[in-house]
């Protein structure tokens, strides 16, 4: 049975291979830090996927705001960190697919791209590199934490040892970033990884793109994810109205999210497709351009979301402060050594300082626990 299950795994395996274009990274060239042995059923990006999938910061994703911090507490169908994910993992296969490139390593980079957002989204990380920055340990930048989270943190502080490829993709998305197209840089290396973190950290603009096609799929699918999914949940939160988008803009891309979806895949696979790189076209590129723009005047900077904004900027620094003197007095009851230091290996515990583990600590936080959190330290009284 054995030999016949090897047979059949080693001839889908080959299989797989074949049908992948001539700019697709093989799972044969994937390289990790520790040597393991090979999985006989699955390749080393699909056992790269599982890891992440399996992971229990995989399963905080639910429980993480996109933008619309709190709402997810009075309505379960605004989107949340795990939807993102999953649109950005569809997205990006699909797109992967049709350049026939390697949709394992894709979906694996989209699956861990935002292991490392703190609670509240993009608000809680501002507020939480500010944070870090006051104590000393550099800003705070999403994507390096959710590299770290696979390094560093799961596994009870052992890490996942996932391939390079992988790692070095979840650490090259950005969302944020507009670009027409991306062009890997195919010969980085760990070095370069960790002189980016440096840099990043210590505030400096890098210019910084994945080593992959596959990468870069997932760094543009992110963009295509959330523009028309933000203007589905701004108007389901009642900050806008259909009729309030930007004309020029959703005559050319649509204007609602499975349209401007659409218009964006095809104009990515169109400008792709047996090319050294993934791009939008220019005038996509333009109407994209002012639709984020839009984006960011009328939902990103809203009242309501400015207001959920400065609960998040009052309470961060608070509760940084408390568990940093937590792991001062070795206040072994408090919640950052009972759910979180207490569960780490010794490497962990030893390699890190107090003020990255209050970073790590805070970063894992759903949005619930969270709030929770701040009950339990600023309630004037508990029943």
């Amino acid at each position: 049975m054995k030999d016949n299950l090897n047979k059949l795994f080693s001839q889908i395996r080959e299989s797989n291979q074949c049908a992948l274009g001539p700019r697709a990274f093989r799972d044969e060239d994937a390289t990790r830090r520790h040597t393991e042995d090979e999985d006989e059923m699955r390749t080393r990006f699909a056992v790269d996927r599982d890891r992440i999938l399996y992971s229990g910061s995989y399963r905080r994703y639910h429980g993480k705001t996109q933008v619309f911090s709190f709402t997810n507490l009075i309505d379960e169908e605004m989107t949340n960190r795990n939807l993102h994910v999953a649109h950005v993992s569809q997205i990006s296969r699909t797109i992967g697919k049709y350049l026939r490139l390697n949709t394992e390593l894709i979906e694996a980079i989209a699956l861990g791209h935002d292991l490392g957002h703190p609670p509240f989204g993009h608000d809680g990380e501002k507020a939480l590199s500010d944070s870090c920055v006051e104590h000393g340990i550099g800003e705070f930048h999403h994507n390096i934490e959710s590299l770290h989270i696979v390094d560093c943190i799961s596994r009870k502080g052992q890490g996942l040892n996932l391939t390079f490829q992988v790692r070095d993709g979840i650490i090259s998305h950005d969302g944020e970033v507009h670009n027409t197209r991306l062009e890997p840089e195919f010969n980085k290396t760990e070095a370069d990884i960790q002189d980016y973190i440096t840099r990043k950290k210590g505030g400096e603009f890098v210019h910084w793109m994945p080593c992959t096609l596959e990468g870069c799929v997932v760094r543009i699918a992110d963009t295509i994810a959330y523009i028309g999914q933000d203007i589905e949940d701004a108007i389901r939160f009642k900050i806008l109205k259909r009729e309030d988008l930007p004309k020029e803009a959703t005559d050319y891309l649509g204007n609602t999210n499975s349209q401007i979806i659409e218009t964006l895949i095809k104009s990515v696979i169109a400008n792709s497709v047996d090319r050294d790189w993934i791009a939008f076209d220019e005038e996509t590129s333009y109407h994209l351009l002012e639709l984020k723009k839009f984006n960011y005047k009328y939902i990103y900077t809203d009242e309501n979301v400015k207001h959920a904004n400065a609960i998040i900027n009052r309470t961060m620094g608070m509760l940084f402060d408390i568990y940093m003197e937590d792991i001062r007095t070795n206040n072994t009851k408090s919640m950052i050594f009972k759910h979180f230091l207490d569960h780490k290996v010794d490497a962990y515990r030893e390699g890190l300082s107090p003020a990255e583990q209050v970073r790590d600590f805070i970063a894992t936080m759903t949005d619930r626990y969270y709030n929770e959190q701040l009950k339990d330290h600023f309630l004037p009284w508990k029943w």
